[in-house]
């Protein structure tokens, strides 16, 4: 479920995966359901991929979200990260995740985890684990959609290819159409 669940740095709020174009990816933002276009240019991050610093290894958000979902109740956090002080975050953070690293985890993190768990709520998600069956039914699509898109590109006659350039049309990424 968080896989498809996008940060994007510049943008406020969260946004769903909608669809992939060529150079670009449709997404719909959580907080008003407006879709929108975003580049290769834009840092955009899957909650997925996401994790959180303790004194020991580090944790995936999906289960800090648990652990909030199931101390709070899935409810929203009534805390309010804007105008609670550092001291005040800290505590809160203990909470939910009691070895976080003090030293590595910033106030401005704990802020942005409270926003995002909110909008989560907010849009319905409740279920943030980690499922290793998306995970196989994604690497075991992208053989077949390269296979396609093999059999959609094909290369003129004349035109010698080399290794990189066949994968970078498969992909669609770096190339140039005329």
């Amino acid at each position: 479920m968080l896989k498809n669940i996008l940060a994007i740095t510049g943008k406020p709020g969260l946004y769903k995966l909608i669809s992939r174009g060529t150079n670009m990816l449709i997404v719909e933002s959580l907080v008003d359901g407006k879709r929108m276009p975003t580049y290769a240019r834009d840092k955009i991050v899957s909650l997925a991929e996401v994790s959180m610093y303790t004194t020991g290894e580090d944790i995936s958000l999906s289960e800090v979200l648990n652990a909030a979902g199931k101390k709070y109740g899935f409810k929203a956090i009534e805390l309010d990260a804007k105008k609670a002080d550092n001291e005040q975050l800290r505590t809160f953070f203990a909470e939910v995740l009691p070895n976080f690293d003090r030293d590595r985890v910033y106030p401005s993190d704990i802020r942005k985890f409270v926003a995002w768990y909110n909008l989560l709520i907010a849009a319905g998600f409740t279920d943030f684990t980690l499922q290793e069956d998306e995970e196989s039914v994604a690497t075991d699509s992208a053989p077949k959609a390269e296979q396609a898109a093999q059999k959609q590109v094909k290369p003129k006659a004349n035109v010698k290819t080399s290794k990189s350039a066949a994968s970078s049309v498969k992909t669609g990424v770096g190339t140039k159409r005329g």
